[in-house]
């Protein structure tokens, strides 16, 4: 079996929209906390994705891999963020997501290769991100991908 090529990684452009937005159920098939739901958290994501898409802010970038076909395949939304501790700037992965026909052909860690790479060239001190506990996974690509744990976020929900 011949290996597969390597994605494509480029800026997103106007065209990509759907795509992207169209991917943002990837990020709540995972088991939920109880607290969260499933619909809301979607709509939630889905907004935030636009809004970045639409308003382009400083220190966000929207990225597409395409595969061999030039196709897209998955998507990366990096932004700079200031480290809670040093104020030293560091490369977030707000957003990673793959499409589901594209899943176990290398997409996510090329995505992950890439984001690391723009962080070095950003002069970033690290590169962070967020995933439900449950999303085993995602967890499992980013630990192979030397990824640990930083901080804990805890929630309480309130009645």
């Amino acid at each position: 079996m011949d290996p597969v090529p390597a994605p494509r990684v480029r800026l997103a452009q106007a065209g990509d929209d759907d795509f992207i937005l169209g991917l943002a159920d990837r990020f709540v098939e995972c088991e939920l906390p109880p607290w969260r739901r499933r619909g809301e958290c979607a709509s939630g994501l889905r907004e935030d994705i636009a809004r970045h898409l639409r308003e382009q802010p400083a220190g966000s970038h929207v990225f597409v891999a395409e595969d061999e076909d030039g196709s897209p395949a998955g998507f990366l939304h990096l932004q700079t963020v200031p480290d809670s501790f040093t104020d030293a700037k560091n490369c977030h992965i707000s957003d990673l997501a793959v499409a589901p026909h594209c899943e176990g052909r290398g997409i996510g860690g090329a995505l992950l290769r890439f984001a690391e790479d723009w962080a070095r060239t950003h002069h970033c001190r690290h590169v962070t991100l967020a995933v439900f506990p449950r999303n085993e996974r995602a967890l499992a690509l980013y630990q192979r991908h030397g990824f640990g744990l930083d901080l804990l976020r805890m929630a309480k929900r309130l009645r």
